[in-house]
């Protein structure tokens, strides 16, 4: 049986995972999962990724990205293949790590980026792992919930905008849809041919490219064409900081443009880039 085919076009959203051969653990301490999240964001970072949510599990991972650049197989070797060295290095350990090539589902963000996001981070609920998602270190929630700093490389902003404009009131709102969604069932049951998650409308769109169509020029129609940085940083010096703030949101989750991209440009590092991004 062929593989399915990987749809990859500018702006689209994933939910990923990857699992060790054999169900063997890919983590095995805190050591190995700091330096998972560090590779992470040399991703995010290098591809201009956004990295919705993330958990990390013993024996797999499970991250929601969107990719600006089309380019979700390339960054994904880059994480896979950096991460397995270290972790072959550090447990002298041969051969692969993780099982197979890693496993995606293509969905429309409009409807199941907020029940994907959930559906991950109460993973390690269901599983027994942790009593909630609340006291479970190693996955994006307590961060976009407001419990920890967030990181440079994760991205908040579009999660929590789906509960209004307030930050603060969004992140406790964010944390009790995630605590009234440990009953419900996955959204992943709505998948088409085991790679599709969206609306008939989607399913549509992106089936032909599944039996073989090329992509041409396929996609959805909200993604706007790449406007360059003097384009969109025009007359900067004249522009108020929150004027600056909102330039630099559209630049990179509109555009596509990395953090170090935009820092680069406009003088800053990329970590206060982040901040921006987020708040």
């Amino acid at each position: 049986m062929s593989r399915p085919v990987r749809i990859e076009y500018p702006g689209a959203h994933y939910h990923v995972t990857s699992k060790g051969l054999d169900n063997q653990p890919v983590f095995a301490d805190n050591e190995d999962r700091l330096v998972f999240l560090n590779v992470l964001e040399g991703v995010v970072s290098r591809f201009g990724w956004l990295l919705h949510t993330y958990v990390m599990m013993d024996s797999h991972y499970h991250i929601i990205v969107e990719c600006p650049q089309a380019n979700l197989s390339k960054g994904m070797r880059q994480l896979n293949g950096v991460y397995t060295q270290h972790f072959n290095r550090r447990h002298q350990h041969d051969g692969p790590l993780f099982q197979g090539r890693f496993k995606s589902v293509l969905f429309e963000a409009g409807p199941y980026l907020l029940p994907l996001c959930r559906h991950l981070v109460l993973n390690p609920v269901r599983l027994g792992t942790a009593s909630s998602a609340q006291t479970y270190r190693w996955s994006s929630h307590r961060a976009t919930s407001g419990v920890i700093k967030t990181p440079a490389y994760l991205t908040t902003h579009k999660v929590l905008s789906c509960f209004g404009k307030r930050e603060k009131e969004n992140q406790k709102k964010y944390k009790d849809f995630v605590k009234d969604g440990r009953n419900e069932t996955s959204p992943l049951n709505d998948r088409s041919n085991q790679v599709l998650l969206g609306s008939p409308k989607f399913i549509r769109e992106m089936q032909p490219i599944l039996n073989g169509e090329k992509l041409a020029k396929r996609g959805p129609k909200q993604i706007k064409r790449k406007r360059s940085l003097p384009v969109i940083f025009k007359n900067i010096d004249d522009k108020s900081r929150n004027e600056r703030n909102e330039l630099i949101r559209n630049a990179h989750i509109k555009h596509g443009y990395t953090l170090m991209e935009v820092g680069e440009f406009l003088g800053l590092h990329y970590t206060t880039v982040s901040k921006v991004v987020n708040h």
